[in-house]
């Protein structure tokens, strides 16, 4: 199996209009979960980052928030971002307009229930990076910003294992990386196991974690 950590220069050069990295003058990197909050998972995360004063951005399910609102508020309330991520994890690929629109503002409509969300800068990641021009055109003129990432952990493939995870993890990060992990039942053998090494690694070269 071919796996991709970090993001072909090419496809970021076809897709300009999207956010794939974040500059840094600094050694900071952009940790983000992706498709929470969910219980004992999430608040694992965040037990994580509290030990290492790391701020995240946490793509959420709208219908993961519904149905675990207390999670997604101590997201929050402990200085997290919390972002749109559909309320279905719908494909934009095989999704029309109007559906896909509508899914994204019914998440962004729980997500605003949230302590501190409403005033928070939109932003989106299409699940599995998968969108459409016209879906993506249309979500810029109501003012999201188009997350993708620089390195994909594939902490949610069951057969990688654990040890490889980090080290590919470690390998394809380097300064104003955004990090896609997942806060989510598929990936939690994996990302239990590398998140805490990588903040580790990390922060005891000197790098800081910012959200977006």
């Amino acid at each position: 199996m071919i796996r991709f950590y970090k993001t072909p220069a090419l496809l970021k050069k076809l897709m300009p209009n999207y956010t794939w990295h974040k500059p840094s003058a600094g050694n900071t990197l952009y940790l983000t979960f992706d498709d929470g909050p969910i219980p004992v998972i999430t608040p694992f995360v965040l037990e994580q980052l509290a030990q290492y004063q790391a701020k995240a951005t946490f793509f959420c399910v709208g219908e993961n928030v519904a149905k675990h609102r207390e999670i997604g508020m101590e997201v929050a309330q402990q200085g997290h971002v919390l972002a749109n991520h559909t309320f279905n994890h719908l494909k934009g690929w095989q999704t029309p307009l109007p559906q896909y629109l509508h899914n994204v503002q019914l998440c962004q409509a729980e997500l605003n229930q949230l302590p501190g969300a409403a005033t928070q800068k939109l932003l989106f990641r299409p699940p599995h990076g998968r969108i459409t021009g016209k879906q993506a055109a249309q979500l810029r003129q109501e003012g999201y910003e188009l997350i993708m990432w620089d390195m994909l952990t594939n902490d949610y493939d069951k057969t990688l294992a654990p040890e490889i995870c980090l080290e590919k993890a470690i390998q394809y990060t380097q300064s104003g990386s955004i990090i896609v992990f997942h806060d989510s039942l598929k990936a939690q053998r994996n990302m239990q196991y590398v998140l805490p090494r990588f903040l580790e690694h990390f922060a005891s070269s000197g790098y800081t974690f910012s959200s977006l």
